[in-house]
């Protein structure tokens, strides 16, 4: 048996097949009694395979790559090395977050355009097992036919009187795969529906993602209206009082018509809001697969942000390879890149097919069924290129050229996850630091408001104390509110570079994906 493992040793085992077969050839003469040791001579050359055989490559991520699991600042949240969850979303603890996510994955419309490409390429895959295996059809034909009285058959001194002829019967074929040119087509058929696989995983990673994002969005500006409404409520009460300080001629008309502005400026904030609140709510809509305000009276109600959970699990840096989907299918294409190099060179030697038919023919349609009329033939075909014009290694030399380009695709794609892993982590930690400073901003603001304003109310103070005091505290509420946001986006950021969101349950060996 001779299998290609390297260049040194194909065009050898490849010359060493090719004799075997010619010295069969031609010491067998081809009667029926002969006939099997020939069959047998191809079967047994039927296992060379020419071409690299595909070896997955190896992975090893940077020793600290995962270097944020030993942070043991005093944070809300830990990153900690345990199992990652797939359906991460569930950490937020939302339920509503939680249902739009199954929604998401049923109706999602661009999840299932990488659907149907997974099923085209299951379809190739057919394909390509079709071309090494034995092909069988049957037909028939009558036709009433003259031969010329001035032609080759006047020669023999046949009748040109137009006569009947019928043929009917099987034929088969069966093209011996010597080289493994089909079973290296078949490999990269499995490999690119695999790759395809990949993506659609890689789709429903982003899609988990995207929803979870856009729902923490639309969560944060809801946030961001009842803050504008508190303080909406507290400009008009501010106002009530300069009005009332002004009629009591305690204060001047500046106080009242500083009031008012504030008030007019913390309202205009309310129509803006309003409109990012529905756009979010349409941009889920959208991403599962259902028309503009469908979700609106699930989403209406105002809630908190999802607050991230005490612990995250984000697994082992040496899982992130098989953890990522677009790895993988970086790793598919390298494949199929690897598999087409052996095709290409398999086109170099020999084709051998066995073919034969089996049928009745006839000129008069009362023998046609004798035994008499029976035809068959059954024997070996050869073709062997001589002449291609350069066809033959311009295939070859961009087949390898291929490969050296999935590889390359490969090493970035790998080189890319460690990046966002990376950033995502350092990310995780650094708004939560932030968060915590902004929390001490907010406290001292509101501090500060609660004093101006009763030095206001006791005549100690002047009301541009009181102005500057609420627009920081309404500055601080919306910052802070901004970074709660953050933190829980920057998990989910951190479960997309990690993989998180589909079931790692893909055999790269056997071409499936369950």
């Amino acid at each position: 048996m001779c299998f290609g493992n390297n260049n040194d040793f194909e065009e050898s085992k490849a010359r060493f097949c090719t004799r075997s077969y010619v010295t069969r050839k031609y010491s067998v003469h081809m009667s029926h009694m002969r006939i099997l040791p020939v069959l047998m001579s191809f079967c047994m050359l039927s296992a060379c395979a020419v071409g690299p055989d595909f070896k997955r490559p190896e992975v090893v991520p940077p020793a600290d790559l995962f270097k944020a699991t030993t942070d043991k600042n005093a944070q809300q949240s830990q990153v900690v090395a345990g199992t990652v969850e797939t359906s991460w979303w569930t950490l937020f603890n939302d339920d509503i977050l939680s249902e739009l996510q199954v929604r998401a994955q049923k109706g999602n419309l661009d999840l299932q355009l990488a659907a149907t490409r997974v099923a085209q390429s299951s379809a190739q895959i057919s394909i390509a097992n079709a071309a090494g295996l034995p092909h069988l059809g049957v037909g028939g034909m009558y036709a009433r036919a003259a031969d010329s009285a001035n032609g080759q058959m006047a020669l023999l001194g046949a009748p040109d009187a137009p006569y009947d002829i019928m043929r009917a019967g099987f034929n088969a074929s069966w093209e011996i795969d010597m080289w493994g040119h089909a079973r290296r087509n078949n490999e990269a058929a499995a490999a690119s529906m695999l790759a395809n696989a990949f993506q659609r995983e890689g789709v429903r990673v982003s899609i988990a993602a995207e929803v979870a994002r856009t729902y923490i969005q639309l969560r944060h500006v809801q946030t961001q209206l009842d803050i504008t409404q508190q303080n909406l409520a507290i400009a008009e009460q501010a106002l009530k009082l300069a009005n009332s300080r002004v009629k009591n001629g305690v204060a001047t008309k500046f106080e009242s018509a500083a009031s008012s502005a504030q008030l007019a400026s913390i309202r205009a904030l309310v129509p803006r809001l309003e409109e990012q609140r529905d756009a979010l709510m349409n941009a889920l809509a959208l991403l599962l697969g259902e028309p503009p305000r469908a979700l609106n009276a699930l989403l209406m109600p105002t809630h908190q942000i999802p607050p991230v959970p005490r612990q995250v699990p984000i697994g082992l840096s040496s899982e992130l390879a098989r953890r990522r989907p677009d790895i993988l299918q970086a790793e598919a294409r390298l494949h199929a890149a690897t598999a087409a190099i052996g095709a290409a060179k398999a086109d170099f030697y020999p084709r051998i097919s066995l073919v034969g038919n089996l049928g009745l023919e006839s000129l008069d349609l009362n023998t046609f069924g004798n035994w008499a009329s029976r035809t068959f033939s059954v024997g070996p075909t050869l073709y062997l290129p001589i002449f291609e014009g350069g066809r033959l290694r311009g295939s070859l030399a961009l087949t390898k050229a291929r490969e050296q380009e999935a590889a390359i695709a490969y090493q970035q794609t790998v080189l890319n996850a460690w990046h966002e892993v990376d950033d995502a982590l350092s990310t995780y930690a650094d708004v939560q630091r932030r968060d915590e400073q902004l929390a001490l901003a907010f406290n001292e603001y509101r501090q500060a408001y609660d004093v101006a304003l009763r030095r206001y109310e006791q005549g100690a103070a002047e009301y541009l104390m009181v102005l500057t005091a609420q627009r920081s505290l309404l500055a601080s509420q919306l910052e802070l509110a901004d970074n709660t946001s953050r933190i829980s986006i920057a998990m989910v950021n951190l479960y997309k570079a990690l993989g998180g969101g589909w079931a790692a349950q893909a055999d790269t060996t056997g071409g499936k994906l369950q």
